[in-house]
């Protein structure tokens, strides 16, 4: 196994299955970060993770970070979180100030740089990339964003100013898309974080299977269509005597 450098010529990219054991999931190097290559490699299973100034990393982790929308399990205490109605969510009304968000890690690093914005901003704009903001009055608070790949949905980063502002972004996220026939959230690699919001661990092989599954399917226009998310499912009223 080695890594591949990638022709600025073509926009194949080698089999994930070649990907490096350590570290885990490498599979090339080089390229460019165009709205045609970047959707190239997300059809294959394969996204881009590098630092800034540095040259772009591809990757195909095994196993593979997933949630499945329709086993999303809301806690108790985020219910009655909830209940209070602290936030507003929406869909695709500020995408630039998302992945704007999730760049600002000042103490940690990042690497969502000024020229992954751009080029994840172009996803957007050509109706492939979508964010979910959270926002407490007027002000930004949490969010989310990623790629669409028919009914799976290659979750990128995600970010909070305020308790629990992420937790009810992806929560309200995943009722969304499963509602309109999302089956699955890719999430990468696993981390504590996102084991705590109900990820787990699949094969590649079979991440990859899924992925040329439902990427096939094709969701109705208004899935992705700017709009207000509620944060909590519309519950009937009580039946009277």
């Amino acid at each position: 196994m080695r890594i591949v450098k990638l022709s600025p010529q073509s926009l194949a990219f080698p089999s994930p299955e070649g990907a490096l054991r350590d570290p885990n999931g490498l599979l090339a190097i080089g390229g460019d970060l165009t709205p045609s290559r970047l959707l190239a490699a997300y059809e294959r299973g394969i996204f881009p993770w590098y630092s800034p100034g540095e040259a772009i990393l591809w990757w195909s982790p095994d196993p593979r970070a997933v949630m499945f929308p329709a086993e999303h399990h809301v806690s108790r205490s985020l219910k009655r979180f909830l209940r209070a109605n602290p936030f507003r969510i929406t869909l695709n009304q500020d995408f630039a100030a998302v992945i704007a968000a999730c760049a600002y890690r000042p103490d940690e690093g990042t690497w969502i740089g000024p020229e992954v914005q751009q080029a994840y901003l172009q996803l957007h704009q050509q109706g492939h990339a979508h964010s979910v903001e959270v926002w407490q009055e007027d002000k930004l608070v949490g969010g989310l964003y990623g790629v669409a790949q028919g009914a799976l949905f290659c979750g990128e980063s995600m970010f909070s100013r305020t308790t629990n502002a992420s937790k009810c972004a992806l929560m309200a996220f995943c009722r969304h898309f499963a509602a309109y026939g999302g089956e699955l959230v890719d999430c990468q690699v696993l981390n504590a974080h996102t084991a705590s919001l109900g990820a787990k661990e699949i094969p590649r092989r079979q991440f990859l299977q899924l992925l040329s599954h439902l990427q096939r399917r094709v969701l109705a226009p208004e899935c992705w269509q700017s709009q207000v998310i509620p944060p909590h499912p519309v519950e009937p009223p009580s039946p009277t005597n």
